[in-house]
């Protein structure tokens, strides 16, 4: 029997405090959730925030993104019972609609407003909170999955331990990635599968850590061909 936890409802703000209107339908779980970090640095990483820079990527165009889920999480949640769910970095929204259309209780973060803004009108039932991750409160042992897809995680980050710490016992960490051959010397900070697995303690049992090739064709004009795969249970 898994242990009682807290619910996302433990880093509740006032709705005032979301950048994206949702409208009255869901606006309580908005105030359950939602916290919206000022501009400046992030406290965590001592970097300028890029909120600025990922909504110039996303006004350039009407639809960043194929609208279609990644294919790492269809392959590696498909089977799980549905529980609550964070999406990190869920940009429009495809990925956190799909576990919702599977039952699942969804929290969906990003750092962009117009990205979210575009997700939230499928009026989906899914809680979308705009922040920088790096910066804000994320409730621990609250989530039975933190799904983290192609989100820029750095190997020196806090940020990884608050998102491993985000799962339940008996709950899944799933990362998916883009196979370091297919990118530049510039990416070497970030996390791949293997800088994940190194900080894992004894309560977390390694399911899946791999490289393979992609389910769905990559984004037009870029070199992916393979993702990289990390899914990992927590034990205790």
């Amino acid at each position: 029997m898994l242990e009682k936890r807290p619910t996302p409802t433990s880093f509740a703000v006032p709705a005032k405090n979301l950048a994206v209107n949702l409208g009255q339908r869901n606006r309580e779980r908005v105030e359950v959730v939602a916290k919206m970090v000022p501009s400046g640095k992030s406290e965590a990483q001592g970097q300028p925030q890029d909120a600025q820079a990922w909504e110039d990527l996303y006004r350039s165009q009407e639809q960043l993104f194929s609208g279609e889920p990644n294919g790492v999480l269809v392959t590696e949640v498909e089977g799980l019972p549905p529980g609550q769910a964070l999406d990190v970095g869920c940009g429009e929204g495809a990925d956190a609609r799909w576990l919702a259309s599977r039952g699942w209780q969804v929290t969906a973060l990003d750092i962009s407003r117009t990205a979210l803004q575009r997700a939230a009108a499928a009026n989906a039932g899914i809680a979308w909170v705009c922040s920088d991750l790096a910066a804000s409160p994320v409730p621990a042992r609250a989530f039975d999955l933190v799904s983290v897809q192609y989100f820029p995680l750095r190997k020196d980050s806090r940020v990884l331990r608050k998102l491993l710490d985000a799962v339940a016992p008996g709950g899944t960490f799933l990362f998916g990635s883009h196979d370091p051959r297919d990118l530049g010397q510039e990416h070497g900070d970030y996390c791949q599968p293997d800088d994940i697995a190194q900080v894992l303690g004894d309560e977390w049992t390694v399911l899946v850590k791999e490289s393979r090739p992609r389910v769905r064709p990559a984004p037009p004009g870029t070199p992916h061909t393979r993702d990289t795969v990390l899914r990992a249970l927590r034990t205790s």
